[in-house]
């Protein structure tokens, strides 16, 4: 059993063809403000770049053990690690492992930050009371993810395609509106400053671009397919999708991203 939304992550693909994730993730960073000498948790790291990031602000180019990524892909932690020497990097599951303990000496985090990896795990009560945990008090967590509505287009297509072909098949992720996790939040003692919902249409470059973002994050919604049929839907859904998200001119398809961005104090 999982408590996270199956996906193969491929590293070099996941920084060659979505660096859009840790571009817009940098105005979460600034919301987040991490100061000099504060511990932070990075939830969901990824490749580390928004770690190391964080890390320079707290730290210096040492990061010092104060700034730690941590992310349930042993290949997304091996290449943050290789890519950010300096930075601390684990393999966890935020769902069920102690966050806290990444630190040792039963210390607290001043701040857990989060970018476009909450509405991957499915168990979001755990995840916020792991969280929680990990927070010292008054410490603050500063998250975005995708939103009711997030890239409804995109996957309403695909469920349209495998549903035609006869598969059961639902929207795998966590889009919540703003007042369900905001009163997810305060269930497990945090406070909600801020919490704000806002479309964010998404460039995915070249004529291959809605294909490629398929290849990074759909493995949940192909689970049942072979590679044989999971091309021919890929192809169906292109074509359903070709009149409203492809601009031809620029050879550049849309996603419709929607994103919640939230700072909650516990």
């Amino acid at each position: 059993m999982t408590d996270s939304v199956d996906n193969e992550w491929d590293a070099d693909r996941y920084d060659a063809e979505t660096g859009f994730v840790a571009d817009y993730g940098e105005r979460v960073v600034d919301l987040i403000d991490p100061k000099p000498g504060e511990r932070v948790l990075d939830l969901g790291c990824g490749t580390g770049h928004l770690t190391s990031e964080i890390g320079e602000r707290v730290t210096g180019p040492d990061a010092d053990g104060l700034v730690v990524g941590v992310d349930r892909s042993a290949e997304m932690v091996a290449r943050a690690r290789e890519a950010h020497p300096t930075v601390r990097f684990e393999q966890a599951d935020a769902a069920t492992d102690d966050l806290a303990a990444l630190l040792g000496d039963d210390r607290r985090f001043d701040a857990v930050f989060s970018n476009a990896a909450l509405h991957w795990i499915t168990d979001q009560s755990a995840v916020t009371e792991r969280v929680a945990d990990a927070l010292r008090p008054n410490g603050r967590f500063v998250a975005e993810l995708g939103g009711v509505g997030n890239v409804a287009a995109i996957v309403d297509a695909v469920l349209a395609e495998l549903h035609d072909r006869g598969y059961e098949a639902t929207n795998p992720w966590y889009f919540p509106t703003v007042g369900e996790h905001a009163s997810l939040l305060e269930a497990h003692g945090f406070e909600v400053r801020h919490a704000a919902l806002f479309d964010r249409p998404t460039d995915l470059d070249g004529a291959d671009g809605l294909r490629d973002w398929l290849d990074v994050f759909g493995d949940s919604l192909f689970a049942p397919l072979d590679d044989g049929e999971r091309a021919a839907v890929v192809s169906a859904v292109e074509d359903r999708l070709h009149g409203s998200l492809y601009d031809p001119d620029a050879e550049t398809w849309t996603a419709d991203y929607r994103r919640l961005r939230f700072v909650a104090v516990r």
